[in-house]
């Protein structure tokens, strides 16, 4: 199956195209760009150039996976938008994955538990903890880096850079989702061919912008 990747949940901006058989995934092309305020400008030209790289059109898609976050929600939007619009226009399945899952699927492996963090901004993180093998066991979260109590001491993701002092663990990598993460963590739906889950975004937090309440009265002077 020839996949295309999209992640928009941290400060990278990411976008590959991946082959996925019974053997395993191959990333054929990759483009990451880290720029938090850049993932609606990016996310786009990234998945045409990965594309254009691997030597395929978007048309020989057999499918697309994207993470759902936890990230903020402009962010998160963007490369989740353009996800469904690509599957939408292709008529292909679009798999959504935990962010922290396809980080998770990359870690440097010990023979102990591990977390993932990330950066959830307003001085938070958004977090998981792991085990061993790589499964989720807890998660995911978000709160301040001072309130994650853990006996688990090494971590993967940028979250878990910032913050190692305030959290006391060991950062490992990768700091970021990568294509070949992210298409590991769906993997088994892709050989399946099953029905995707919904295409829902991982916030754990309401937006920073909201609508107003109501019309602010005016009275003349």
């Amino acid at each position: 199956m020839l996949v295309l990747a999209i992640d928009t949940a941290t400060p990278a901006v990411t976008a590959g195209i991946a082959v996925v058989d019974g053997s395993g995934v191959v990333v054929r092309a990759e483009r990451v760009t880290v720029d938090a305020r850049a993932h609606g400008e990016l996310i786009t030209p990234h998945a045409l150039a990965a594309a254009e790289q691997a030597g395929v059109t978007l048309r020989e898609l057999d499918a697309i996976v994207c993470g759902v976050g936890p990230g903020p929600f402009t962010g998160l939007r963007a490369g989740m938008a353009t996800a469904g619009a690509y599957g939408h226009a292709l008529g292909i399945p679009v798999y959504p994955v935990c962010s922290l899952d396809a980080i998770a699927a990359e870690a440097v492996r010990t023979d102990k538990p591990f977390l993932v963090i990330t950066d959830a901004r307003r001085r938070e993180v958004y977090w998981a903890a792991y085990a061993a093998e790589g499964a989720r066991v807890d998660g995911p979260h978000v709160q301040r880096p001072a309130e994650l109590k853990t006996d688990i001491r090494v971590a993967a993701g940028d979250g878990a850079l910032t913050y190692a002092d305030a959290v006391g663990v060991v950062p490992i990598e990768p700091r970021f989702p990568s294509t070949a993460g992210l298409v590991r963590t769906a993997r088994d739906e892709l050989l399946a061919r099953t029905e995707p889950k919904p295409l829902t975004p991982l916030y754990l937090r309401r937006p920073d912008a909201v609508e107003p309440v109501g019309r602010k009265r005016v009275t003349a002077p």
